[in-house]
């Protein structure tokens, strides 16, 4: 059992990821919420997501939100897509009477509803969060009436997380997503992994430009905004905001590539021990 600590303003909003992709969410809040403190954390040793199964997923998933938690939050945010998908029910149920859980599915498909014209919206996520059906229940719910095309591209978030320049192996996996999205004659895209908006303008350029493309991070921030109001948790406005990082992998190669994600400085990024895979499911088994 986890025991949270008490609930209170001053703690940090923390947000959790499977490597450094969900930066791209965290990029948002920090402009949008400037006097609010965040805490991050990366689960590099276990990247990437997108191939894993439910039972991995919820697995690490609740040890991430537990090792957050025990350190003092006031909102905890699922960055990750396939994490969403696979545990956000479940983590409610466990922390939702203590701290509210935010994902990222829900908030991009009410964007999708907001702005597909035709009722065709596109979607590129990883295997798991195509094969889960997330986005299909919650498009259906914000605009019964759309039509989802989702494509898996299980190569493309290593491929943008991997050190060095975008190469034409990147161009390459992104046209290969897009081409049957142009065949679907789609109007809206979902970008459905938090790595996505890396390679925006490659994306943008393979759909053509009439066609509207949603990602987490401004949905997010909207959200992580609404709920500390309601629940009387948000910091004065006049106050400058602190954040700091976690990872579970290399601290010195999370830093060096979180940079471009996040597009401001880390500073130092502090290593978290992390259990092996069958340890995290044996140990959730038990619980």
């Amino acid at each position: 059992m986890i025991s949270v600590p008490e609930i209170h303003k001053e703690l940090p909003v923390a947000v959790f990821d499977s490597g450094v992709g969900g930066l791209t969410v965290l990029h948002e809040c920090l402009v949008s919420l400037p006097h609010e403190d965040f805490v991050y954390l990366g689960d590099t040793q276990h990247f990437p997501y997108g191939d894993r199964s439910v039972e991995e997923l919820q697995a690490f998933a609740f040890d991430l939100a537990g090792q957050l938690l025990d350190r003092g939050a006031k909102l905890l945010v699922v960055a990750c897509n396939s994490a969403t998908a696979a545990a956000l029910p479940t983590l409610r149920a466990e922390f939702g009477g203590t701290v509210d859980v935010l994902g990222v599915v829900a908030p991009e498909s009410r964007l999708a509803a907001a702005a597909t014209r035709s009722g065709r919206v596109g979607l590129l996520a990883t295997q798991t969060t195509v094969e889960s059906g997330a986005y299909e229940r919650a498009l259906a719910e914000a605009a019964p009436g759309a039509e989802l095309f989702p494509v898996a591209c299980p190569e493309l978030a290593p491929l943008i997380q991997r050190d060095g320049e975008f190469d034409e192996e990147v161009v390459e996996a992104v046209e290969r997503g897009c081409d049957p999205l142009r065949d679907a004659v789609v109007d809206t895209v979902i970008l459905g992994c938090t790595h996505y908006p890396l390679v925006r303008p490659m994306i943008q350029r393979a759909l053509g430009r009439g066609v509207t493309i949603v990602s987490s991070g401004h949905a997010i921030a909207e959200d992580v905004e609404r709920v500390l109001r309601e629940r009387g948790l948000e910091n004065d406005e006049s106050r400058r905001g602190r954040y700091r990082f976690l990872c579970t992998g290399e601290p010195e190669s999370f830093r060096r590539v979180g940079t471009r994600f996040l597009q401001m400085p880390l500073g130092e990024v502090q290593r978290l021990d992390s259990q092996s895979t069958t340890e995290l499911i044996a140990a959730r088994r038990v619980a």
